[in-house]
């Protein structure tokens, strides 16, 4: 089995993206592209030159097969999507924006991917791994998927593996926000890193300032926490050291989505890597940067020289 260094799981969908701009009702014409925040991640992560896994659950149908055809055109490995014949791929709608967040509207109900369970966890496949990346989405979806991911995480752990985890809040997936808080947590505390955007920060533990949001999560047992602050780069703290890493400035932002999972991208290749903090953040900072300045989910995630050179062009002494 190949040695991987990051395997990340969740839920992948079609994704229609308006060809112009305007309300969702009023488009005729679509482009078929990729969305998920995991497959977001193991993109960026293949782009930079790691060998990133995917597992999840597709239907077996065109958007099921877009998905692998295009994880595959990615590098990403897909030895464990496994195709379900009883239940459909999910998809979305996007729309086109100038500048800022898009209408998003979503039909993954009862999917595929919902129905990842335990029974589904190849042990062998993990364990060929370095580090887990989990997101906040599978806990949402559905029992099983929730009890698929906390399987993953316990079995990461417990074979000395690291773990990195985005809360990725999807409020409209869950039953009670209270529900979210404490499911989301409960995973959060276990992770090594936790990667919270700043709004999702407060509503998580209650603080409004970065430090004390950070705290929350390291007296819980996490090593490090580094917390999204939009154009004003990020902060992050461990046990003996914190500061903001400031972020690359942006002469237009065109589409916003899939920012923090590069962010995530970058954070996790200094974290392999073994960069010291500052220079891990500002990789986060840097493909977070030029995410939201192109369309797609992951259209502007970098090479590894195209992000070696961003950085030396746009932010002075880190490397």
């Amino acid at each position: 089995m190949q040695q991987l260094d990051v395997i990340t799981f969740g839920e992948a969908m079609a994704m229609f993206m308006a060809n112009q701009p305007g309300s969702l009702h009023q488009i005729n014409q679509f482009t078929l592209e990729l969305a998920g925040a995991e497959t977001n991640v193991a993109i960026g992560l293949a782009r930079l030159g790691l060998r990133a896994g995917w597992v999840s659950k597709v239907g077996n149908d065109a958007f099921g097969r877009f998905i692998i055809e295009r994880l595959k055109n990615e590098s990403i490995n897909i030895e464990q999507v496994l195709m379900d014949e009883l239940h459909p791929t999910g998809f979305q709608l996007k729309s086109k924006v100038m500048e800022g967040d898009p209408e998003v509207q979503y039909f993954r109900k009862g999917s595929a991917a919902s129905h990842l369970k335990i029974a589904d966890f190849n042990e062998d496949y993990f364990q060929s791994a370095k580090h887990l990346h989990m997101t906040g989405i599978p806990l949402a979806i559905s029992e099983q998927a929730r009890e698929y991911a906390k399987h993953a995480l316990s079995f990461m752990k417990n074979n000395g593996r690291t773990v990195s985890f985005d809360p990725n809040l999807r409020p409209s997936l869950w039953a009670s926000k209270e529900e979210m808080v404490e499911q989301i947590n409960a995973v959060a505390f276990r992770a090594n890193y936790v990667l919270p955007g700043i709004s999702e920060g407060e509503i998580l533990t209650g603080y409004k300032n970065p430090r004390d949001i950070a705290s929350f999560y390291l007296e819980s047992g996490v090593e490090l926490v580094v917390i999204k602050l939009g154009e004003e780069g990020a902060f992050y703290k461990t046990a003996f050291e914190e500061g903001t890493v400031p972020g690359f400035k942006v002469k237009e932002v065109i589409d916003t989505v899939g920012a923090g999972d590069g962010f995530a991208v970058g954070v996790i290749c200094g974290i392999l890597e073994k960069l010291s903090i500052q220079e891990t953040v500002a990789r986060g900072n840097a493909i977070g940067s030029l995410a939201v300045q192109s369309p797609g989910d992951n259209d502007g995630y970098p090479t590894q020289n195209k992000l070696q050179k961003y950085i030396e062009e746009n932010l002075q002494g880190v490397k």
